[in-house]
């Protein structure tokens, strides 16, 4: 977690000097950060600005990814450990597609987010959301829109171009990552909400002034873990367009007939899609990003993914006793002290082996 937080770090003084130095620097400066393809180096000197907004947003996707799998065999914690703004997972996998789409949803939602707050000149409020919602002639709603309504699409296209500008070949890995890209991306749009605010005298609401905003963050993990569960299997046909992927569903017919050919499905754009099962996350990989399951914490009178049974891959679990003191039966004293008592307690702790 730290060596992700050092690189970020890192990554944001150099925008932040970016800032400060003519366009013929800044390219040169945007050349020093690794893992960058050459369009995503040209809008990095376009709007070095923005790149910072990118930064936090890779760190909140990565911490939300953490917080969702924590417990898990894998538990998204190698993959962040690479360049922040290159590939991730080179497996094809149902954890690919989920960490995809929770970087994108992260990237554009920071930008959203520093548009509203004004860190990035190029960009603000959504001022589409000025004028009365009731335009057809229908009865004028008791309130208007006001306030500083999130610029979600500038969020959604920016993000777009940056990471859509890693995706270089044209093979059926680059059309699940593009998927999924989009559907992360998409969810911070379809999850704004609407927050107004009540004028009038004495507290009344004669009038409210509303705004769109972004939710919480935690929203969007919570929504892209229940699409991780539904993610779709596709795979790669070829057609008049080009290289699509599908889903593959077959149709039984009549006894004696000739079976028909199965009907290709297009996934829908906001599903996760993968190619390639899942490896088991037991043992320390580097490939599928994973460190193994060796010596974590896990439950060993309870049910789910961080049960002993289910973490530890049949390998057993070895138990420690530990013994501490903390405080406790803590008093406030008038006036102004708080005392406490130390007790002594005694609990399992139980580590895969």
């Amino acid at each position: 977690m730290w060596k992700t937080h050092n690189k970020l770090l890192i990554y944001i003084l150099w925008i932040m000097e970016i800032r400060l130095v003519s366009s013929f620097t800044s390219a040169m400066l945007c050349g020093r950060i690794p893992g960058l393809t050459l369009p995503q180096r040209q809008l990095c000197g376009e709007m070095p600005d923005a790149l910072i907004a990118l930064g936090e947003g890779h760190q909140l996707g990565a911490q939300e990814c953490q917080q969702q799998f924590r417990g898990h065999r894998w538990n998204c914690s190698e993959v962040w450990q690479r360049n922040v703004f290159a590939h991730v997972i080179p497996i094809a996998s149902r954890e690919a597609a989920f960490t995809y789409a929770i970087a994108s949803a992260g990237a554009a939602y920071a930008v959203t987010a520093a548009c509203a707050r004004g860190n990035i000149s190029t960009c603000g409020c959504d001022v589409r959301h000025k004028a009365s919602p009731s335009s057809d002639g229908a009865p004028a709603e008791p309130w208007k829109w006001g306030g500083c309504s999130a610029d979600v699409d500038f969020g959604m296209r920016y993000a777009r171009k940056f990471l859509d500008a890693r995706e270089l070949e044209r093979d059926s890995r680059t059309l699940m990552n593009l998927h999924n890209n989009r559907a992360g991306r998409t969810l911070v749009k379809k999850l704004l909400r609407t927050d107004c605010k009540c004028h009038g005298v004495s507290g009344s609401c004669v009038m409210k002034t509303c705004w769109k905003s972004l939710p919480p963050f935690r929203l969007i993990g919570d929504k892209l873990m229940q699409k991780y569960h539904k993610a779709k299997t596709v795979q790669a046909v070829r057609g008049k367009r080009g290289l699509r992927l599908v889903i593959s569903r077959k149709k039984h017919g009549s006894a004696g007939a000739r079976p028909p050919k199965p009907a290709l499905v297009w996934p829908k754009r906001m599903e996760l899609i993968y190619l390639e099962a899942s490896p088991n996350y037991c043992e320390r990989s580097l490939q599928s990003g994973t460190l193994g399951t060796a010596g974590r914490l896990c439950h060993r009178n309870e049910r789910g993914p961080q049960s002993c049974d289910l973490l530890c891959c049949g390998r057993g679990h070895n138990t420690q006793h530990i013994r501490r003191s903390k405080q406790c039966r803590c008093q406030f004293r008038w006036c102004c002290q708080v005392e406490c008592e130390l007790c002594d307690e005694s609990y399992e702790e139980f580590t895969c082996k």
